[in-house]
Parts: structure tokens; C-alpha cells; sequence
């Protein structure tokens, strides 16, 4: 089943980052996307710095898709739903999927539309073609698809499936990711990793790499080892899993 391949978090605080998952990943002949961030956690506005931006130019250019991933990529940390299920949502979302991250989870339908809005300004401003929509941590609320949808976006996804919101399409598709926040989750995602990349006999398969798994010698030997083991198998765009 076929492998698509991406660099999520991009933004101008983790360029030294990037750099590396992207010589990882030319080094098997693979363009991953690039999941850009407006403004990571408020401290990185990609606008002012004209030199990555023109860097991604240059990647869209020679093939690489650009999705939207957020606009901050950052929680507001505060809970306003009402409901027992809405709020082991939230927490499952903020505490366990992400430290905080989950962008698009506890906000509301108008201000997520108003940061996608902004997000695909900025990142026109850039010069840059938005190629799809993730949300960060994959938190997804139930306007997000129709929202996506309106605007026409043809490539979205979150922890079980890949979707074409403008066609009302999905597919189950696996994800592997490391987690890095702390030695314990880093080894639970070595290991789950190392067995759930066979759920590819069945399913197509997304490669997700962080700035932060590049700061550890262990995890970019694993990842070293699935984009390896993936060769032969890549399709550089995500709308090619739906297929």
C-alpha cells in the first residue's frame, strides 16, 4: 500500500529542524509535504521571515505540497464545553494526543473559520499555494470537515483517515508518529511504530515527522528505518492515498 510522507510544524522557529527531516527524506528520493504554521504559539510569524518563505517557494516549486496546519498551533487551554463526553474529548485531545496543542479543539466554529481564513491569507501573502488543510494533534471537531468543504479543500486527515472534504470522501489510512515529550512516550511510539507500520499490508500508511524528533538520536533512527523500509511505496501527495 502506498506511503505519503510529512514534515509537520514547519515554521520559521524550527528551520535547523526541517533542514534535517528533509535531507532524511531526500536521501530516499521522497518529497515529503510541509505542514506550515502561520504564527507557531504566537512567537514565529512566518511573514517576517522573508528568507524561509522563500525556502518554501522553492520546495512547493520543486514539487513539495504545502498544507495549512493551524494557525498557532496552540491550545487556548481553556474548556467551554458543557457536556462529560465533550470534556473527556478536550482532555483526550490537550493532555494525551498533545501537550497543549490542539489547536482546533476548543475554539468555535467561527473562530476556527476565521484562523483557516487567516492561516490561507498569510501563507497566499507568502507566495505559497495551500494544498490541503491539517489540523495540529489531528484534532478534528465536527464543523471542520464541512467548513473544509465550503472552501473546497481536497485533502485533510486526523488519527484513522485521509479525506477529500469537497468530494465527501474518506479512507481509513494509518498514521506513525514519535512522541518526544517524554522518555516514556518516546518508547510506547518506538514500539508502537515498529508494529503497527505492518497495518500497511492492508492500508495506505502516513510517515509523520516533528521538528522535535529530530533532536533525538533514537527517534531518527527509527524514522531512518520506516522511510527505508517504505521505499518503493511513496506517493508525494496526499490525495493519492484516496485513490
Amino acid at each position: 500500500m502506498a506511503v505519503h510522507v510529512s514534515i509537520h510544524d514547519v515554521s520559521p522557529l524550527a528551520s535547523r529542524e526541517v533542514e534535517a527531516a528533509l535531507e532524511m527524506c531526500h536521501a530516499v528520493s521522497v518529497r515529503p509535504a510541509l505542514l506550515v504554521v502561520p504564527d507557531f504559539h504566537g512567537h514565529s510569524p512566518l511573514l517576517k521571515d522573508t528568507p524561509f518563505c522563500a525556502r518554501l517557494r522553492d520546495l512547493q516549486g520543486s514539487g513539495h505540497e504545502i498544507y495549512l496546519h493551524g494557525f498557532s498551533h496552540q491550545s487556548a487551554q481553556r474548556y467551554e464545553e458543557s457536556s462529560a463526553k465533550g470534556r473527556l474529548a478536550w482532555l483526550f485531545a490537550q493532555r494525551v494526543v498533545s501537550g497543549g496543542e490542539a489547536e482546533m479543539s476548543d475554539i468555535s466554529e467561527t473562530e476556527g473559520a476565521r484562523r483557516i481564513e487567516r492561516g490561507h491569507e498569510t501563507l497566499e501573502q507568502a507566495g505559497l499555494r495551500v494544498d490541503g488543510f491539517v489540523a495540529p494533534a489531528w484534532s478534528m471537531p465536527r464543523w471542520l470537515l464541512p467548513r473544509l468543504a465550503e472552501r473546497g479543500c481536497r485533502f485533510t486527515e486526523d488519527h484513522w483517515h485521509v479525506y477529500d472534504p469537497a468530494a465527501h470522501h474518506r479512507r481509513a489510512s494509518l498514521v506513525l508518529n514519535w512522541a518526544t515529550r517524554s522518555p516514556l512516550r518516546m518508547l510506547s511510539s518506538v514500539g508502537w511504530c515498529r508494529i503497527a507500520k505492518h497495518g500497511r499490508a492492508k492500508i495506505p500508511a502516513r510517515v509523520a515527522i516533528h521538528p522535535g524528533d529530530m533532536r533525538v538520536r533514537l527517534v531518527r533512527h527509527e524514522i531512518a528505518r520506516i522511510l527505508d523500509w517504505a521505499q518503493g511505496d511513496f506517493v508525494e501527495h496526499g490525495a493519492d492515498l484516496l485513490s
